[in-house]
Protein backbone atom coordinates (compact mmCIF):
# COMPACT_ATOMS: atom_id res chain seq x y z
CA UNK A 1 0.00 0.00 0.00
CA UNK A 2 2.87 2.32 0.88
CA UNK A 3 4.45 1.59 -2.48
CA UNK A 4 1.29 2.56 -4.34
CA UNK A 5 1.04 5.73 -2.28
CA UNK A 6 4.65 6.57 -3.07
CA UNK A 7 4.05 6.03 -6.78
CA UNK A 8 0.95 8.25 -6.76
CA UNK A 9 2.79 11.04 -4.96
CA UNK A 10 5.69 10.92 -7.40
CA UNK A 11 3.33 10.88 -10.38
CA UNK A 12 1.53 13.95 -9.03
CA UNK A 13 4.90 15.68 -8.62
CA UNK A 14 5.78 14.76 -12.22
CA UNK A 15 2.45 16.14 -13.46
CA UNK A 16 2.98 19.40 -11.57
CA UNK A 17 6.49 19.77 -13.01
CA UNK A 18 5.14 18.95 -16.48
CA UNK A 19 2.37 21.54 -16.19
CA UNK A 20 4.78 24.26 -15.05
CA UNK A 21 7.08 23.43 -17.97
CA UNK A 22 4.10 23.51 -20.37
CA UNK A 23 2.75 26.79 -18.93
CA UNK A 24 5.98 28.64 -19.64
CA UNK A 25 7.16 26.94 -22.85
CA UNK A 26 3.66 26.66 -24.42
CA UNK A 27 4.29 23.90 -26.98
CA UNK A 28 1.44 23.10 -29.40
CA UNK A 29 -0.17 19.70 -28.80
CA UNK A 30 0.51 18.72 -32.38
CA UNK A 31 2.75 16.01 -33.83
CA UNK A 32 4.03 18.52 -36.42
CA UNK A 33 5.40 20.81 -33.69
CA UNK A 34 9.03 20.18 -32.73
CA UNK A 35 8.29 21.81 -29.37
CA UNK A 36 5.69 19.12 -28.65
CA UNK A 37 8.28 16.38 -29.18
CA UNK A 38 10.73 18.19 -26.88
CA UNK A 39 7.99 18.47 -24.24
CA UNK A 40 7.12 14.77 -24.63
CA UNK A 41 10.75 13.61 -24.41
CA UNK A 42 11.53 15.79 -21.36
CA UNK A 43 8.33 14.60 -19.64
CA UNK A 44 9.27 10.97 -20.25
CA UNK A 45 12.80 11.57 -18.94
CA UNK A 46 11.40 13.13 -15.75
CA UNK A 47 8.95 10.25 -15.27
CA UNK A 48 11.63 7.63 -15.94
CA UNK A 49 13.99 9.33 -13.48
CA UNK A 50 11.33 9.33 -10.77
CA UNK A 51 10.63 5.64 -11.36
CA UNK A 52 14.36 4.93 -11.20
CA UNK A 53 14.63 6.75 -7.87
CA UNK A 54 11.77 4.67 -6.50
CA UNK A 55 13.45 1.46 -7.63
CA UNK A 56 16.75 2.56 -6.15
CA UNK A 57 15.18 3.38 -2.79
CA UNK A 58 13.55 -0.08 -2.71
CA UNK A 59 16.88 -1.68 -3.44
CA UNK A 60 18.38 0.08 -0.43
CA UNK A 61 15.55 -1.34 1.67
CA UNK A 62 13.72 1.89 2.43
CA UNK A 63 10.41 0.14 1.76
CA UNK A 64 9.51 -3.45 1.00
CA UNK A 65 7.66 -5.13 -1.87
CA UNK A 66 7.16 -4.28 -5.51
CA UNK A 67 10.86 -3.90 -6.34
CA UNK A 68 10.66 -5.96 -9.54
CA UNK A 69 7.56 -4.08 -10.68
CA UNK A 70 9.17 -0.72 -10.04
CA UNK A 71 12.37 -1.72 -11.80
CA UNK A 72 10.48 -2.94 -14.84
CA UNK A 73 8.52 0.31 -14.93
CA UNK A 74 11.73 2.30 -15.06
CA UNK A 75 13.02 0.14 -17.89
CA UNK A 76 9.74 0.50 -19.79
CA UNK A 77 9.92 4.30 -19.38
CA UNK A 78 13.48 4.33 -20.65
CA UNK A 79 12.52 2.19 -23.66
CA UNK A 80 9.55 4.41 -24.53
CA UNK A 81 11.75 7.52 -24.29
CA UNK A 82 14.30 5.99 -26.63
CA UNK A 83 11.58 4.95 -29.08
CA UNK A 84 10.15 8.49 -29.15
CA UNK A 85 13.62 9.92 -29.84
CA UNK A 86 14.12 7.46 -32.70
CA UNK A 87 10.70 8.33 -34.20
CA UNK A 88 11.57 12.04 -33.98
CA UNK A 89 14.91 11.55 -35.77
CA UNK A 90 13.38 9.37 -38.51
CA UNK A 91 10.51 11.82 -38.96
CA UNK A 92 12.95 14.71 -39.25
CA UNK A 93 14.99 12.94 -41.93
CA UNK A 94 11.92 11.83 -43.92
CA UNK A 95 10.58 15.40 -43.83
CA UNK A 96 13.76 16.98 -45.18
CA UNK A 97 14.58 18.16 -48.73
CA UNK A 98 17.05 15.28 -49.01
CA UNK A 99 14.19 12.86 -49.77
CA UNK A 100 11.50 15.36 -50.80
CA UNK A 101 13.26 17.76 -53.18
CA UNK A 102 10.44 17.88 -55.77
CA UNK A 103 7.79 18.53 -53.10
CA UNK A 104 9.82 21.38 -51.62
CA UNK A 105 10.45 22.81 -55.08
CA UNK A 106 6.69 22.99 -55.71
CA UNK A 107 5.71 24.66 -52.44
CA UNK A 108 5.62 28.05 -54.17
CA UNK A 109 3.87 28.86 -57.44
CA UNK A 110 5.72 31.51 -59.42
CA UNK A 111 4.35 33.63 -62.26
CA UNK A 112 6.66 35.34 -64.74
CA UNK A 113 5.51 38.94 -65.22
CA UNK A 114 6.32 42.19 -67.02
CA UNK A 115 7.95 44.85 -64.87
CA UNK A 116 6.58 48.00 -66.56
CA UNK A 117 3.00 46.68 -66.66
CA UNK A 118 2.98 45.43 -63.08
CA UNK A 119 4.86 48.17 -61.26
CA UNK A 120 3.56 51.63 -61.95
CA UNK A 121 5.60 54.69 -61.21
CA UNK A 122 4.53 55.78 -57.72
CA UNK A 123 4.35 59.28 -56.28
CA UNK A 124 6.79 60.66 -53.75
CA UNK A 125 4.12 60.33 -51.05
CA UNK A 126 4.15 56.54 -51.43
CA UNK A 127 7.91 55.92 -51.31
CA UNK A 128 9.08 54.65 -47.88
CA UNK A 129 12.43 56.17 -46.98
CA UNK A 130 12.95 54.48 -43.60
CA UNK A 131 14.17 51.00 -42.81
CA UNK A 132 13.37 49.20 -39.55
CA UNK A 133 16.62 50.26 -37.89
CA UNK A 134 15.86 53.95 -38.48
CA UNK A 135 12.26 53.45 -37.38
CA UNK A 136 13.45 51.96 -34.08
CA UNK A 137 15.69 54.96 -33.45
CA UNK A 138 12.92 57.42 -34.21
CA UNK A 139 10.47 55.51 -32.02
CA UNK A 140 12.90 55.52 -29.10
CA UNK A 141 13.49 59.26 -29.45
CA UNK A 142 9.76 59.92 -29.50
CA UNK A 143 9.24 57.79 -26.42
CA UNK A 144 11.98 59.66 -24.59
CA UNK A 145 10.09 62.93 -25.09
CA UNK A 146 6.81 61.66 -23.55
CA UNK A 147 7.38 62.30 -19.85
CA UNK A 148 4.18 60.67 -18.55
CA UNK A 149 4.96 57.33 -20.18
CA UNK A 150 8.74 57.04 -20.30
CA UNK A 151 9.05 56.08 -16.62
CA UNK A 152 6.59 53.19 -16.92
CA UNK A 153 6.75 51.92 -20.50
CA UNK A 154 9.20 51.08 -23.27
CA UNK A 155 8.76 50.73 -27.02
CA UNK A 156 8.36 47.17 -28.30
CA UNK A 157 10.59 46.31 -31.25
CA UNK A 158 7.73 44.92 -33.34
CA UNK A 159 7.59 47.75 -35.93
CA UNK A 160 5.39 45.91 -38.42
CA UNK A 161 5.33 47.51 -41.88
CA UNK A 162 1.75 47.97 -43.08
CA UNK A 163 -0.30 50.01 -45.51
CA UNK A 164 -2.51 52.37 -43.55
CA UNK A 165 -4.95 54.40 -45.66
CA UNK A 166 -2.72 53.72 -48.72
CA UNK A 167 0.44 55.02 -46.98
CA UNK A 168 3.38 52.87 -45.84
CA UNK A 169 3.62 52.91 -42.05
CA UNK A 170 5.39 51.06 -39.29
CA UNK A 171 3.45 50.45 -36.08
CA UNK A 172 4.54 49.08 -32.71
CA UNK A 173 2.93 49.01 -29.25
CA UNK A 174 4.41 50.16 -25.99
CA UNK A 175 5.30 47.51 -23.43
CA UNK A 176 5.64 47.39 -19.66
CA UNK A 177 9.08 48.45 -18.47
CA UNK A 178 9.43 45.81 -15.73
CA UNK A 179 7.50 43.44 -13.46
CA UNK A 180 6.70 46.18 -10.95
CA UNK A 181 5.64 48.58 -13.69
CA UNK A 182 3.36 45.83 -15.00
CA UNK A 183 1.87 45.54 -11.49
CA UNK A 184 1.23 49.29 -11.41
CA UNK A 185 -0.40 49.54 -14.86
CA UNK A 186 -1.95 46.16 -15.74
CA UNK A 187 -5.47 47.17 -14.69
CA UNK A 188 -5.53 49.96 -17.31
CA UNK A 189 -3.45 48.14 -19.92
CA UNK A 190 -0.97 49.60 -22.40
CA UNK A 191 -2.11 53.16 -23.15
CA UNK A 192 -0.59 53.91 -26.58
CA UNK A 193 1.25 52.73 -29.65
CA UNK A 194 3.70 54.37 -32.02
CA UNK A 195 2.94 55.00 -35.68
CA UNK A 196 5.70 56.11 -38.07
CA UNK A 197 5.02 57.51 -41.52
CA UNK A 198 7.76 55.98 -43.63
CA UNK A 199 7.49 58.59 -46.37
CA UNK A 200 8.16 61.72 -44.30
CA UNK A 201 9.64 60.28 -41.06
CA UNK A 202 6.85 61.72 -38.91
CA UNK A 203 6.47 59.86 -35.61
CA UNK A 204 3.18 59.88 -33.72
CA UNK A 205 2.42 58.39 -30.33
CA UNK A 206 -1.25 57.42 -30.60
CA UNK A 207 -2.95 57.48 -27.20
CA UNK A 208 -5.92 55.17 -26.63
CA UNK A 209 -9.21 55.69 -24.83
CA UNK A 210 -8.99 52.10 -23.58
CA UNK A 211 -5.67 50.43 -22.95
CA UNK A 212 -4.50 47.26 -24.69
CA UNK A 213 -4.97 44.36 -22.26
CA UNK A 214 -3.37 41.65 -24.43
CA UNK A 215 0.25 41.95 -25.48
CA UNK A 216 3.61 40.19 -25.54
CA UNK A 217 4.75 42.04 -22.40
CA UNK A 218 1.74 40.90 -20.34
CA UNK A 219 2.33 38.18 -17.77
CA UNK A 220 0.22 35.13 -17.06
CA UNK A 221 -3.18 34.72 -18.72
CA UNK A 222 -3.22 37.94 -20.74
CA UNK A 223 0.14 37.33 -22.37
CA UNK A 224 -0.87 37.06 -26.01
CA UNK A 225 1.11 33.83 -26.57
CA UNK A 226 -0.42 32.11 -23.52
CA UNK A 227 -3.86 33.50 -24.35
CA UNK A 228 -3.64 31.94 -27.81
CA UNK A 229 -2.22 28.63 -26.60
CA UNK A 230 -5.01 27.88 -24.15
CA UNK A 231 -7.66 28.71 -26.78
CA UNK A 232 -5.95 27.01 -29.70
CA UNK A 233 -3.89 24.21 -28.06
CA UNK A 234 -3.13 22.38 -31.34
CA UNK A 235 -2.21 25.44 -33.45
CA UNK A 236 1.44 26.02 -34.32
CA UNK A 237 1.84 29.79 -34.47
CA UNK A 238 4.44 31.65 -36.48
CA UNK A 239 5.78 35.05 -35.39
CA UNK A 240 2.83 37.24 -34.43
CA UNK A 241 2.54 40.84 -35.64
CA UNK A 242 0.94 44.02 -34.35
CA UNK A 243 -1.27 45.76 -36.94
CA UNK A 244 -4.05 48.33 -37.12
CA UNK A 245 -7.00 48.22 -39.50
CA UNK A 246 -8.21 51.14 -41.63
CA UNK A 247 -10.11 52.55 -38.63
CA UNK A 248 -7.05 52.36 -36.39
CA UNK A 249 -8.28 49.43 -34.25
CA UNK A 250 -5.38 47.46 -32.77
CA UNK A 251 -4.99 43.75 -33.47
CA UNK A 252 -2.52 40.92 -33.11
CA UNK A 253 -2.15 39.02 -36.38
CA UNK A 254 -1.22 35.42 -35.57
CA UNK A 255 -0.33 33.20 -38.57
CA UNK A 256 -0.92 29.48 -38.09
CA UNK A 257 1.76 27.21 -39.55
CA UNK A 258 0.91 24.30 -41.83
CA UNK A 259 3.30 21.46 -42.68
CA UNK A 260 2.80 19.89 -46.08
CA UNK A 261 5.68 17.39 -46.18
CA UNK A 262 5.96 14.64 -43.57
CA UNK A 263 6.08 15.50 -39.89
CA UNK A 264 8.17 18.67 -39.95
CA UNK A 265 8.70 19.66 -43.61
CA UNK A 266 7.08 22.01 -46.10
CA UNK A 267 6.36 24.79 -43.63
CA UNK A 268 3.84 27.34 -44.88
CA UNK A 269 0.79 29.16 -43.47
CA UNK A 270 -2.66 27.58 -43.36
CA UNK A 271 -4.67 30.23 -41.54
CA UNK A 272 -4.65 33.30 -39.30
CA UNK A 273 -6.04 34.04 -35.85
CA UNK A 274 -6.82 37.73 -35.35
CA UNK A 275 -7.01 38.98 -31.74
CA UNK A 276 -8.33 42.38 -30.67
CA UNK A 277 -5.54 43.79 -28.48
CA UNK A 278 -8.03 45.60 -26.21
CA UNK A 279 -10.91 43.15 -25.75
CA UNK A 280 -9.26 39.83 -26.53
CA UNK A 281 -11.95 38.92 -29.06
CA UNK A 282 -10.49 36.48 -31.56
CA UNK A 283 -11.42 35.18 -35.01
CA UNK A 284 -9.95 32.21 -36.85
CA UNK A 285 -9.60 32.70 -40.63
CA UNK A 286 -8.66 30.19 -43.29
CA UNK A 287 -5.83 31.43 -45.48
CA UNK A 288 -8.18 32.26 -48.39
CA UNK A 289 -10.52 34.24 -46.09
CA UNK A 290 -7.99 36.67 -44.59
CA UNK A 291 -9.40 40.26 -44.66
CA UNK A 292 -7.87 42.68 -47.17
CA UNK A 293 -6.66 45.12 -44.50
CA UNK A 294 -4.30 42.55 -42.99
CA UNK A 295 -0.86 43.03 -44.52
CA UNK A 296 1.46 40.49 -42.94
CA UNK A 297 0.50 36.82 -42.90
CA UNK A 298 3.57 35.23 -44.48
CA UNK A 299 6.78 36.51 -42.92
CA UNK A 300 9.43 37.82 -45.29
CA UNK A 301 11.89 35.15 -44.20
CA UNK A 302 9.38 32.35 -44.82
CA UNK A 303 8.68 33.63 -48.34
CA UNK A 304 12.39 33.94 -49.08
CA UNK A 305 12.94 30.37 -47.83
CA UNK A 306 10.13 29.09 -50.06
CA UNK A 307 11.64 30.83 -53.07
CA UNK A 308 15.09 29.38 -52.30
CA UNK A 309 13.60 25.88 -52.28
CA UNK A 310 12.03 26.59 -55.66
CA UNK A 311 15.23 28.01 -57.13
CA UNK A 312 17.79 25.54 -55.81
CA UNK A 313 15.93 22.21 -56.01
CA UNK A 314 14.93 22.32 -59.67
CA UNK A 315 17.10 19.29 -60.51
CA UNK A 316 17.01 17.61 -57.11
CA UNK A 317 18.86 17.85 -53.83
CA UNK A 318 22.19 16.38 -55.01
CA UNK A 319 22.38 18.91 -57.84
CA UNK A 320 21.77 21.76 -55.37
CA UNK A 321 24.87 20.67 -53.44
CA UNK A 322 27.28 19.55 -56.19
CA UNK A 323 26.96 20.76 -59.80
CA UNK A 324 24.26 23.37 -59.00
CA UNK A 325 23.05 23.42 -62.60
CA UNK A 326 20.30 26.05 -63.16
CA UNK A 327 20.26 26.75 -59.41
CA UNK A 328 19.01 30.16 -58.37
CA UNK A 329 18.74 31.73 -54.95
CA UNK A 330 17.61 34.98 -53.37
CA UNK A 331 20.18 37.63 -52.61
CA UNK A 332 21.22 38.32 -49.04
CA UNK A 333 18.53 40.79 -48.04
CA UNK A 334 15.02 41.99 -48.82
CA UNK A 335 12.79 45.03 -48.62
CA UNK A 336 9.12 45.88 -48.95
CA UNK A 337 7.05 47.57 -51.62
CA UNK A 338 3.39 48.61 -51.49
CA UNK A 339 1.21 47.56 -54.42
CA UNK A 340 -2.59 47.63 -54.57
CA UNK A 341 -3.01 47.96 -50.78
CA UNK A 342 -0.82 44.93 -50.11
CA UNK A 343 2.74 44.70 -48.86
CA UNK A 344 5.08 42.71 -51.11
CA UNK A 345 8.53 41.42 -50.24
CA UNK A 346 11.19 42.29 -52.79
CA UNK A 347 14.44 40.39 -53.20
CA UNK A 348 16.87 39.90 -56.03
CA UNK A 349 17.60 36.54 -57.65
CA UNK A 350 21.14 35.45 -58.43
CA UNK A 351 22.80 32.24 -59.56
CA UNK A 352 24.20 29.97 -56.87
CA UNK A 353 27.91 30.65 -56.72
CA UNK A 354 28.12 34.13 -55.28
CA UNK A 355 28.60 36.43 -58.27
CA UNK A 356 27.76 40.12 -57.90
CA UNK A 357 24.91 40.35 -60.39
CA UNK A 358 21.24 39.45 -60.44
CA UNK A 359 19.43 37.52 -63.14
CA UNK A 360 16.10 38.95 -62.03
CA UNK A 361 14.02 39.61 -58.95
CA UNK A 362 10.83 38.42 -57.27
CA UNK A 363 7.92 40.11 -55.55
CA UNK A 364 6.05 38.04 -52.94
CA UNK A 365 2.73 39.06 -51.42
CA UNK A 366 2.79 38.87 -47.62
CA UNK A 367 -0.97 38.28 -47.40
CA UNK A 368 -1.48 35.68 -50.13
CA UNK A 369 2.05 34.39 -50.96
CA UNK A 370 1.42 35.26 -54.62
CA UNK A 371 4.86 35.42 -56.24
CA UNK A 372 5.96 37.16 -59.43
CA UNK A 373 9.31 36.78 -61.13
CA UNK A 374 10.85 39.46 -63.37
CA UNK A 375 13.71 38.50 -65.64
CA UNK A 376 15.87 41.61 -65.49
CA UNK A 377 19.64 41.16 -65.32
CA UNK A 378 21.59 43.78 -63.45
CA UNK A 379 23.46 44.78 -60.35
CA UNK A 380 23.10 42.86 -57.11
CA UNK A 381 21.71 45.04 -54.30
CA UNK A 382 24.91 45.31 -52.28
CA UNK A 383 26.83 46.38 -55.38
CA UNK A 384 24.26 49.17 -55.84
CA UNK A 385 24.62 50.12 -52.18
CA UNK A 386 28.39 50.34 -52.58
CA UNK A 387 27.95 52.53 -55.68
CA UNK A 388 25.65 54.92 -53.83
CA UNK A 389 27.90 55.09 -50.77
CA UNK A 390 30.88 55.73 -53.03
CA UNK A 391 29.25 58.92 -54.27
CA UNK A 392 28.95 60.31 -50.72
CA UNK A 393 31.97 58.69 -49.09
CA UNK A 394 33.26 62.09 -47.96
CA UNK A 395 30.12 62.41 -45.82
CA UNK A 396 30.28 58.90 -44.39
CA UNK A 397 26.63 58.09 -45.19
CA UNK A 398 25.45 54.49 -45.20
CA UNK A 399 22.85 53.17 -47.66
CA UNK A 400 19.70 51.29 -46.69
CA UNK A 401 18.83 48.08 -48.52
CA UNK A 402 17.27 49.20 -51.83
CA UNK A 403 13.64 49.57 -52.78
CA UNK A 404 12.59 48.59 -56.28
CA UNK A 405 11.01 51.44 -58.27
CA UNK A 406 9.82 52.09 -61.78
CA UNK A 407 11.30 55.41 -62.86
CA UNK A 408 10.32 56.35 -66.40
CA UNK A 409 10.01 52.66 -67.25
CA UNK A 410 13.48 51.82 -65.95
CA UNK A 411 13.90 49.28 -63.11
CA UNK A 412 15.65 51.38 -60.49
CA UNK A 413 17.06 50.87 -57.02
CA UNK A 414 16.02 53.59 -54.58
CA UNK A 415 18.14 53.99 -51.45
CA UNK A 416 18.05 56.30 -48.48
CA UNK A 417 21.43 57.50 -47.23
CA UNK A 418 21.79 57.75 -43.45
CA UNK A 419 24.28 59.53 -41.22
CA UNK A 420 25.98 57.99 -38.18
CA UNK A 421 22.95 58.80 -36.04
CA UNK A 422 20.69 56.78 -38.32
CA UNK A 423 18.86 59.80 -39.75
CA UNK A 424 18.07 59.99 -43.46
CA UNK A 425 20.08 62.81 -45.00
CA UNK A 426 20.02 62.15 -48.72
CA UNK A 427 18.66 59.82 -51.42
CA UNK A 428 20.11 57.81 -54.27
CA UNK A 429 18.77 56.15 -57.42
CA UNK A 430 20.81 53.45 -59.12
CA UNK A 431 19.99 51.94 -62.48
CA UNK A 432 19.64 48.16 -62.09
CA UNK A 433 20.96 47.34 -65.55
CA UNK A 434 23.85 49.82 -65.40
CA UNK A 435 24.73 50.37 -61.76
CA UNK A 436 27.40 52.93 -62.57
CA UNK A 437 24.49 55.31 -63.25
CA UNK A 438 23.97 56.79 -59.78
CA UNK A 439 22.02 59.93 -58.94
CA UNK A 440 22.10 61.69 -55.56
CA UNK A 441 19.68 64.31 -54.22
CA UNK A 442 18.76 66.01 -50.98
CA UNK A 443 15.08 65.39 -51.78
CA UNK A 444 13.40 62.60 -53.68
CA UNK A 445 12.30 64.96 -56.45
CA UNK A 446 15.83 66.36 -56.85
CA UNK A 447 17.22 62.82 -56.90
CA UNK A 448 14.74 61.77 -59.60
CA UNK A 449 15.49 64.84 -61.73
CA UNK A 450 19.21 64.09 -61.53
CA UNK A 451 18.56 60.45 -62.34
CA UNK A 452 16.45 61.21 -65.41
CA UNK A 453 19.15 63.58 -66.65
CA UNK A 454 21.69 60.79 -66.30
CA UNK A 455 19.43 58.38 -68.21
CA UNK A 456 19.21 60.87 -71.05
CA UNK A 457 22.96 61.47 -70.99
CA UNK A 458 23.55 57.73 -71.27
CA UNK A 459 21.03 57.40 -74.13
CA UNK A 460 18.75 55.07 -72.20
CA UNK A 461 15.33 54.88 -73.78
CA UNK A 462 12.68 55.83 -71.26
CA UNK A 463 8.94 55.26 -71.51
CA UNK A 464 7.42 57.34 -74.32
CA UNK A 465 4.48 59.24 -72.83
CA UNK A 466 2.90 59.36 -76.29
CA UNK A 467 2.00 55.69 -75.79
CA UNK A 468 -0.10 56.48 -72.72
CA UNK A 469 -3.92 56.51 -73.14
CA UNK A 470 -5.46 59.86 -74.17
CA UNK A 471 -8.17 61.48 -72.05
CA UNK A 472 -10.32 64.34 -73.33
CA UNK A 473 -12.76 66.50 -71.37
CA UNK A 474 -13.66 69.89 -69.99
CA UNK A 475 -11.83 71.11 -66.90
CA UNK A 476 -14.17 71.27 -63.90
CA UNK A 477 -11.58 72.18 -61.27
CA UNK A 478 -7.89 73.13 -61.46
CA UNK A 479 -5.50 73.83 -58.57
CA UNK A 480 -1.86 74.88 -58.46
CA UNK A 481 0.30 73.26 -55.76
CA UNK A 482 4.03 73.40 -55.07
CA UNK A 483 5.59 70.15 -53.80
CA UNK A 484 9.30 69.93 -52.95
CA UNK A 485 10.04 72.95 -55.14
CA UNK A 486 8.10 71.61 -58.17
CA UNK A 487 4.87 73.26 -59.40
CA UNK A 488 2.01 70.86 -60.14
CA UNK A 489 -1.46 71.48 -61.56
CA UNK A 490 -4.14 69.09 -60.30
CA UNK A 491 -7.04 68.81 -62.71
CA UNK A 492 -10.53 67.32 -62.40
CA UNK A 493 -12.49 66.78 -65.64
CA UNK A 494 -16.28 66.82 -65.87
CA UNK A 495 -17.69 63.33 -65.70
CA UNK A 496 -14.36 61.82 -64.59
CA UNK A 497 -13.43 60.53 -61.12
CA UNK A 498 -9.66 60.63 -61.66
CA UNK A 499 -7.50 63.55 -60.59
CA UNK A 500 -4.76 64.31 -63.13
CA UNK A 501 -1.36 65.59 -61.99
CA UNK A 502 0.53 67.75 -64.51
CA UNK A 503 4.08 68.80 -63.72
CA UNK A 504 4.78 72.29 -65.09
CA UNK A 505 8.37 71.42 -65.98
CA UNK A 506 7.04 68.62 -68.21
CA UNK A 507 4.23 70.65 -69.84
CA UNK A 508 4.65 74.41 -69.51
CA UNK A 509 1.48 75.12 -71.52
CA UNK A 510 -0.61 73.93 -68.56
CA UNK A 511 -0.34 77.43 -67.05
CA UNK A 512 -2.65 78.70 -69.85
CA UNK A 513 -5.45 76.25 -69.01
CA UNK A 514 -8.50 77.19 -66.93
CA UNK A 515 -11.94 75.91 -65.92
CA UNK A 516 -14.01 75.01 -68.95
Amino acid sequence: MKNIKKVLVTLIIALVIGFIYYYFTLPAINIHAKGFWSFLIISLIILTTILGIISSSQERGKFQGGFIFQNKSAMIGLSITGLVIVIFIIGYILSSPIVNASKYQNLLTIEESDFVNDIEQISYKEIPVLDKESAIRLGSRKMGSIVKYVSQFEVAENYTQINYNTKPMRVTPLEYGSFFKWMNNRSDGIPAYIRIDMTNQEVELVELEKGMKYSESELFGRNIHRYLRFRYPTYIFDTINFEIDDEGIRYWICPVKKYRIGLFGGETVGGVVVVNAITGEHTDYAIDEVPQWIDRVFSAQLLVNLYDYHGTLKHGYINSILSQKDSLQSTDGYNYIALEDDVWVYTGVTSVGGDESNVGFVLMNQRTAETKYYSIAGAEEYSAMDSAEGRVQHLGYRATFPLLLNVSGEPTYFLALKDAAGLVKSYAMVNIKQYQIVAIGDSISECEDNYIDLLKTNNINMVDTSTLPKVTGNIEKIAEIVEEGETHYYILLKGKDEIFDVLVSDFIEIVTFDIG
